[in-house]
């Protein structure tokens, strides 16, 4: 049940409440085991109740005559004796009786005041109860664990065979050390100044350029301190624009057969056509991409660090990718950090970002949606069960946030790959260039 519907049930059950118990948060009952007898009938009592001694009956009575709106008067001489047999004779002389030992109407609360008690007293009760997760609920996240844990090595010990970093490799291209060192230099300088960051992880010069198109020109643009002969030999064509573009192109297509191998690995991915399972695996494969980097990143350091690698936020930009996407991506990365997750967490947030339903190219909507909703779900009661905290509730709202920050960043990294493939054909691999591709239907 929804915390919705939840509250809207505590309010029903709180009007419905029969009225003789009422009143039950502003008694002061007694734990003596003598048994004590009601100042007005002389009844059993079972506690003071609006400041005085009397039983259930009493103190029911006392409430109701408070909020009457017409007088009581006696039948006989005001004088009537009130016994546990006959207080129901005369309401008048009992409501003097209740006023004589003490009782107070300015004790007594409104019913507006008793159903806010009500609720808040149900939803602390519900609160307190340990939440569970249902069979089915278990099952999907034990599913997407096992999953998670065949496909993705935070060690990265199986990514081998790759093409080195350019920063690991001693050549004779001085255009490309001088603009590894002019990049880390600006970074370090940004941090001397103490500044964020997650605020922004380019110097001046480079976020300014975060418009300018990948030519190669505005390559140039990219490399401060690049002399006018360095900046020509960037432009020749028989010389690497983005020198860590193959390391990157490995390290890209080595994370999207990973990913695909996850998705296959889900009962509900692989009951779906094979034209909605290339549909979702084209739209989701950027962000689940990333929320996986996500899990080895450190908010210290601002690095990933991928076992034996530890990357930094200039490989990317020495791979051709521009600050337009690199900006929002660094502090996505810094967002979703900080939220501490499990890997649980890890794991679902990646599988409702798959099961997408409006995703270009995807045809059974109503199915993948009603995927993505128990998700949610299961989510949400995870969140539940095993948060503590006020916070917890902010958890789930906060992760949404940032599937949805990465939604617009999707469409730019694609664009930034077609640019990049323009600038430096044949280093990027037939399998990124069909995830980013907009053909709806070819095998991924």
């Amino acid at each position: 049940m929804s915390r919705e519907a939840a509250d809207i049930q505590f309010v029903y059950e709180a009007l419905n409440k029969p009225h003789e118990e009422s009143e039950e948060e502003e008694d002061e009952v007694t734990e003596d085991e003598e048994p004590k007898a009601c100042g007005v009938c002389g009844d059993l009592a079972k506690g003071y109740h609006f400041n005085a001694l009397t039983c259930e009956g009493c103190k029911g009575f006392f409430r109701r005559a408070i909020k009457r709106s017409t007088q009581l008067r006696c039948p006989f001489l005001n004088k009537c004796i009130i016994t546990k047999n006959n207080r129901r004779s005369c309401q008048a002389c009992r409501f003097r009786k209740c006023q004589a030992i003490g009782m107070r109407k300015d004790m007594v609360m409104s019913e507006e005041a008793v159903l806010e008690r009500r609720i808040r007293i149900k939803k602390k009760k519900m609160c307190d109860t340990s939440a569970e997760l249902s069979t089915q609920q278990e099952q999907v996240v034990e599913e997407l664990l096992s999953g998670l844990r065949s496909t993705f090595d935070s060690s990265f010990s199986r990514f081998t065979g790759f093409r080195p970093m350019d920063r690991d490799v001693l050549t004779g291209n001085q255009p490309s050390r001088l603009r590894t060192s002019s990049l880390m230099k600006s970074w370090c300088t940004a941090e001397e100044h103490g500044d964020d960051p997650s605020a922004s992880p380019y110097p001046c010069s480079l976020s300014a350029a975060s418009s300018q198109s990948l030519s190669s020109s505005s390559a140039r643009s990219f490399l401060p301190g690049c002399s006018e002969k360095e900046e020509d030999n960037v432009g020749d064509e028989s010389s690497s624009v983005y020198t860590n573009l193959p390391h990157l192109a490995d390290l890209t297509t080595y994370m999207i057969q990973d990913i695909i191998s996850f998705s296959k690995s889900l009962q509900d991915f692989r009951s779906l056509s094979i034209e909605d399972q290339i549909s979702l695996l084209k739209g989701a494969t950027f962000e689940i991409m990333q929320i996986r980097f996500n899990m080895v990143f450190n908010t210290t350091t601002s690095n990933w660090e991928c076992g034996c690698i530890t990357y930094c936020i200039h490989d990317a930009l020495r791979g051709g990718f521009q600050p337009l996407l690199l900006e929002p991506l660094f502090k996505f990365h810094h967002n979703l950090r900080k939220l501490d997750l499990q890997e649980e967490e890890y794991a679902l947030i990646q599988a409702i970002s798959l099961f997408s339903p409006d995703r270009p190219g995807v045809q059974h909507h109503v199915a993948i949606d009603r995927v993505q909703e128990n998700l949610a779900e299961t989510l949400k009661a995870w969140i539940d069960c095993k948060k503590k905290g006020p916070k917890k509730h902010l958890l789930y709202p906060k992760m949404i946030a940032c599937l949805t920050e990465m939604r617009t960043m999707t469409e730019e990294y694609s664009k930034q790959i077609l640019q990049i493939q323009d600038v430096q054909p044949d280093t990027i691999s037939p399998l990124i260039m069909e995830v980013v591709s907009k053909n709806p239907c070819n095998n991924v």
